[in-house]
Order: C-alpha cells, then sequence, then structure tokens
C-alpha cells in the first residue's frame, strides 16, 4: 500500500506518542491533538477526537507490559472507572457548549504543577525505593474525586484524562509509581469507550486517521511501558516529572494557537 507523506507524518506521530504513553501510563490523546492540528493541519474536531479512539489499542498493549506483576490496583480501577465514565460521557457532551481554550489552559498549569511536584517527591526518594510490594489502602473518597474531575475535562478536551490519572494516583492516593502507571493504563483503556463512543455519535472522529495513529502506537506503547516495568522507581519518578513538566509547557506553549484553529472561546 502508497502511503503520503501525511500517512508516514500521522503513523509517526503515532510511535512517538505511543512510546510516551506507555513510559508515562497514559491514553496519549492530549499531546497528539496539538501535534495533529498544528503541524499536520487535521481538520478541529477530526483533531480533538480521532486520537480518543487509539487510545484504547494504546493503553491496552502498554498494560500487557505489566501482566503477571500484580501492580494494577484493581479497587482503585473500580471506583475511578465507576465514577469517571458518567463524568467523561457527560463532559463529551457538553463539549459542544463549553469554551476549550481555558480548560485546555487549566490543563497544562495542573500537568507543569503536578510534574513539579513529582520531580522534588523523586528526589526525596531513597535509593532503595521500589513498588514490587503491595500498596496500601486507598481512600474512596480522593479517588471518586479524582475521577469526576478528571473525567469531565478529559470528555470535554477529548482525551482518556491518563495524563493526569498517574500523577494524581501518585500525589493524592499516595500509590507506588509503577502501580499508579499500570492502574492509570487500565483506567484510560475502560475510560476511552464512552468518550469513544460519544464523539463517533458526535460525527467527531477520523477512522482512518484513527487507523493510522494505531499503527504507531500499538507497538510503541508497550516498547515505551517495558522501559518503565525496568527503571528504579526513584528513576521513573524523576523522568515522569520531567515529561508531565514539559507536557504542560507544550500545551500551554500551543493552546492559544490550537485555540485559535479549533475556534474555541
Amino acid at each position: 500500500m502508497n502511503m503520503s507523506p501525511y500517512d508516514l507524518g500521522v503513523i509517526g506521530v503515532g510511535s512517538a506518542v505511543g512510546f510516551l504513553s506507555g513510559l508515562l501510563g497514559k491514553g496519549g490523546s492530549a499531546v497528539t491533538t496539538p501535534v495533529l492540528r498544528v503541524f499536520l493541519g487535521v481538520p478541529e474536531f477530526a483533531a480533538l477526537a480521532s486520537p480518543l479512539p487509539s487510545a484504547l489499542p494504546t493503553a491496552l498493549s502498554a498494560s500487557w507490559a505489566y501482566r503477571g506483576r500484580g501492580l494494577v490496583d484493581t479497587e482503585a480501577v473500580r471506583i475511578t472507572c465507576a465514577w469517571g465514565i458518567p463524568a467523561t460521557i457527560l463532559g463529551s457532551i457538553a463539549s459542544h457548549w463549553v469554551g476549550g481554550r481555558p480548560l485546555m489552559m487549566l490543563t497544562a498549569l495542573m500537568v507543569i504543577a503536578l510534574g513539579a511536584s513529582l520531580l522534588a517527591h523523586g528526589s526525596s526518594m531513597p535509593d532503595g525505593a521500589d513498588d514490587d510490594a503491595p500498596a496500601g489502602p486507598c481512600a474512596r473518597g480522593k479517588l471518586m474525586a479524582i475521577a469526576i474531575g478528571v473525567g469531565l475535562l478529559s470528555g470535554l478536551l477529548a482525551n482518556t484524562g491518563g495524563i493526569l490519572y498517574a500523577p494524581l494516583f501518585m500525589q493524592w492516593a499516595r500509590m507506588p509509581p509503577k502501580r499508579a502507571l499500570a492502574t492509570s493504563l487500565i483506567v484510560s483503556a475502560v475510560l476511552a469507550i464512552p468518550g469513544t463512543l460519544t464523539h463517533w455519535y458526535l460525527g467527531h472522529i477520523d477512522w482512518r486517521l484513527v487507523g493510522l495513529l494505531s499503527i504507531g502506537t500499538i507497538p510503541f506503547s508497550y516498547l515505551g511501558a517495558s522501559l518503565a516495568v525496568r527503571l528504579k522507581s526513584r528513576t521513573l519518578v524523576r523522568v515522569y516529572g520531567v515529561m508531565l513538566t514539559l507536557f504542560g509547557l507544550y500545551d500551554l506553549l500551543f493552546t492559544e494557537r490550537l485555540g485559535s484553529l479549533l475556534r474555541f472561546h
């Protein structure tokens, strides 16, 4: 099959985002949208919503690297999905009426703050810190609040929320790093479904674009997650903190331009 430079560009974007998604326990759609719209000229709502369905196989592929390690907090997954699914659907439906630019800026600032916090936390972790040991119980109320808040934002901005779930699991729910990443991947995969169905119904998804993105994201997300599994928790938290800060600055830098291209007000 002959592929155009545009097709190869989309696959390249999927590969890079997939690797980072697997490494950082996220679906990747929040990062993909600005790249598709600003650099590849993908039409507005297609750029916003099409990365969302590709986040499902991306997260599942990455989560395969954690199989058999007992790192997924099933209770946290259950609580987060139970509250996050209706919040995501509500946010997706409201995306037609709620201004996106302030939300994108708020999300970027939150990501930067979480990244800086994790950098400080990583510096204070002991050298031998790791999280193969079972995690302590997480507060149900905190998980519900995380699910509702991030779910609403995820629906509004057509992403899985993985960029926020993992660091909030670490910082607020006090999960060990690898457990937070593994749990975030499963939550991202589940929450990609209601958002995808809602935006599909609204006619926002370009399925050919989804296929091209998935060609890159599926194998590379597994490679990224495999690297995360091998890293020591202290190193992983530092890497996560740096990447979150860079992602937040990146989103903040392009929000104004992307907002005008998407006609956000």
